[in-house]
């Protein structure tokens, strides 16, 4: 049984003493009639009726720290809850936080942690080599607890243990999927730019790693929603809830013509959409010129983007809110220069 230090304990305590059901029930129940396509607002914001103050005093955690110790990684996450219910519109959400580099680690990626001063989430070393790609493939399916994948499923375990001895922290703090990032991500994160040459020159040996890569990430979703088993209709992360069961990021799909996103990222994503009941896509960077071929994707429920000044957002518009897709965790100030665009949002932009 794990025991949490005394610090944690109050941590806990004062979460368990400050939850509101009514309050809380009151908060998701906004977001799903969004979810549903009830809102008929401009730009939806939940927002909490009542806030509380924290009882105790936090103490920050560096993440370096974090990574390399449980007890702080649990005190870290649930620290982040404290401050969600101090917010108007903070989701109380914990999550094993490993990085973008969880399943390349898998693969024998090196990790790289950053500087302590940056205090910022590791993330894994590129092989930029072509031939260690073919070794990967060659052995197939990685053991789900290497790397970083060992912290992912032992940090879970620990949330689950300690967290259902608090009933309200139980019900309505809420852990959602680690950073898996999508199939194509993993696959740059891991092979580095050699990955794009063989597009090229070797676009059928390209599909057999991103396959290996898909079926890697079914296998460890899998195991984690064995351990936090969720429905479909609504599902969270970060400071969002979204429809379907997972999301998926393709920050790297920016660098690709429409014809090499539909050869080497749609499928892939369309495949663990299929099998996880759905899920919302996150994409950093441009993403206006192969908008319409993602949010084709069956089983799409939403999008997260960064950077709306480096798209066209007329584009993007009429390839999501125009056709029923909502837009997530979109920030403040786009919103608000584009709400006026005829025809306006559609009740389907979230702010944060």
């Amino acid at each position: 049984m794990y025991q949490p230090s005394a610090k944690t304990i109050a941590l806990l305590e004062d979460i368990e003493r400050r939850i509101d059901p009514q309050v809380e029930e009151d908060f998701l129940a906004q977001w799903r009639s969004f979810l549903a396509g009830e809102f008929t607002g401009k730009i939806f914001t939940p927002k909490r009726k009542a806030t509380s103050t924290p009882g105790v005093e936090i103490t920050p955690v560096n993440i370096n720290d974090a990574i390399a110790d449980y007890e702080l990684m649990l005190y870290s996450q649930l620290a982040g809850v404290s401050q969600a219910l101090s917010s108007p519109s903070g989701l109380p959400t914990v999550r094993a936080n490993y990085g973008t580099g969880i399943m390349t680690s898998l693969f024998g990626a090196e990790v790289f942690v950053m500087p302590r001063e940056t205090n910022t989430l590791p993330t894994t070393r590129s092989l930029n080599d072509t031939d260690k790609i073919r070794e990967i493939l060659m052995k197939g399916k990685p053991d789900l607890m290497n790397g970083f994948g060992r912290n992912v499923f032992e940090m879970g375990e620990i949330f689950a243990e300690v967290l259902s001895q608090y009933p309200k922290v139980q019900k309505y703090v809420h852990v959602y999927h680690p950073d898996t990032q999508g199939p194509l991500d993993i696959c740059e994160l891991l092979w580095g730019g050699e990955i794009f040459y063989s597009m090229y020159d070797e676009p059928d040996f390209v599909g057999y790693v991103l396959s290996l890569v898909t079926d890697t990430y079914t296998d460890f979703l899998d195991k984690w929603f064995g351990m936090f088993p969720c429905e479909a209709d609504m599902n969270f992360h970060w400071n969002l809830c979204h429809r379907g069961r997972i999301l998926i990021r393709c920050d790297s799909a920016m660098n690709l013509s429409p014809a090499f996103y539909r050869e080497f990222a749609k499928p892939y994503d369309a495949r663990l959409l299929a099998h996880f009941g759905g899920g919302a896509m996150h994409f950093c960077g441009r993403g206006d010129h192969y908008i319409a071929d993602l949010t084709s994707t069956p089983g799409l429920t939403g999008i997260n983007m960064s950077q709306p000044e480096l798209n066209d957002m007329e584009i993007i518009f009429q390839n999501t809110v125009d056709s029923g897709l909502p837009i997530l965790s979109f920030p403040r100030k786009a919103a608000e220069t584009h709400v006026t665009r005829p025809g306006g949002f559609h009740g389907l932009v979230h702010v944060d």
